[in-house]
């Protein structure tokens, strides 16, 4: 409910295009919300996502 209210219309699909998109299971509906969530931070965040994930080692 908390990412319905904060993420911005459209992001979120609705529960009938979480069936036909992904499937039945609880787990397809936490792969639309986490995209949902990715989504919604690479509007906000203007660094690239890839950018943010990748962190190379530090030399020892």
């Amino acid at each position: 409910m908390a990412i319905e209210q904060t993420c911005p219309a459209g992001v979120l699909p609705s529960e009938e295009a979480v069936l036909l998109l992904y499937g039945p299971e609880p787990v397809h509906k936490g792969e639309a919300l986490a995209k949902a969530i990715i989504e919604t931070v690479e509007k906000a965040d203007p660094l690239p996502t890839a950018l943010i994930r990748y962190r190379p080692a530090r030399a020892a």
